[in-house]
């Protein structure tokens, strides 16, 4: 016997209308969650508030282009798929380079919006706040873990990313995934599924109390570097793992052993051992006034 939730709940917030949409509020409300929360660290670090002001810019503009160019490079479509009969099935970003703007229709890439990230904060560290990029990085690692948690949600909200067919006695059925219009979609019809995008989500609010704790309590700032490695390690070793009952986004996902998420997972992965290592070599700062 399954308990499984009806998911039915429409991303939509005017009938009629994809913008403004559920997925985008919860977007911005973790943006501003995350924003708060490096306020008060800077607070504490004597930090001047216009330093934030510019760093919230380089952060937002590296979230929302890193993860759309990642999803479009990473995940495709590429160019339009064709049903045998010769029927439109899929638009393809290359084949519609204008889709590449349309971000309210959905597909933003972590990994991209990771790798973004940590450009631009390298850009700022050096011509803004000129402290080292593993300074900022330590500060903005939960920031950016409780924006992920509402980015998840979103996508819960969307019915997007959505997990295997369940084989434990839980799981969603997501109505707006599986079923379309004009097509009548029974409940009993549609396969129930693992919630992965909530799975993802209380995963990062879980690391996002980690590393909140790890700042505040346990002073791990004194150790450049230790939050940021663990913060690697965590985000994306969960999302390494929720994979495995995640549905793949792509056909190659399908035939290889390990799918595209996580084969984009395991740099990080590494590079937060490596991060972590190096932090625990050095020897603490002196606290911050």
């Amino acid at each position: 016997m399954v308990f499984a939730i009806n998911w039915s709940i429409d991303s939509e917030l005017i009938e009629g209308y994809k913008t403004p949409n559920l997925y985008g509020l919860l977007f911005v409300s973790g943006l501003i969650i995350g924003y708060f929360v490096v306020k008060r660290m800077f607070k504490k670090e004597g930090i001047k508030e216009e330093l934030l002001d510019k760093l919230v810019l380089y952060m937002v503009l590296a979230t929302i282009i890193g993860a759309r160019l990642g999803h479009v490079l990473f995940y495709g479509p590429y160019f339009d798929q064709y049903t045998p009969e010769g029927i439109l099935m899929e638009r393809g970003y290359f084949s519609h380079p204008i889709d590449i703007l349309k971000i309210w229709e959905g597909g933003l890439a972590s990994h991209g919006g990771a790798f973004a990230i940590i450009i631009a904060l390298y850009f700022y560290s050096k011509r803004v706040i000129k402290m080292p990029i593993m300074y900022i990085l330590d500060r903005i690692a939960a920031p950016i873990a409780i924006a992920g948690t509402f980015i998840r949600f979103g996508n819960l909200a969307n019915h997007e990313m959505v997990g295997e067919m369940t084989n434990v006695p839980w799981g969603f059925r997501f109505l707006h995934h599986d079923c379309y219009p004009p097509y009548d979609c029974p409940w009993d019809m549609i396969p129930v599924r693992h919630p992965a995008q909530l799975y993802e989500a209380l995963a990062y609010l879980l690391i996002f109390a980690v590393l909140m704790y790890m700042y505040w309590r346990r002073h791990a700032w004194k150790k450049q570097g230790l939050i940021f490695g663990t913060f690697l390690v965590l985000l994306f070793g969960a999302r390494f793992i929720i994979e495995f009952v995640k549905l793949g986004q792509t056909e190659r996902d399908d035939v290889w052993a390990i799918n595209t998420g996580q084969m984009l997972s395991i740099p990080f992965i590494l590079a937060g051992i490596y991060i972590i290592w190096k932090a625990m070599k050095k020897k603490p700062l002196d606290p911050v006034s």
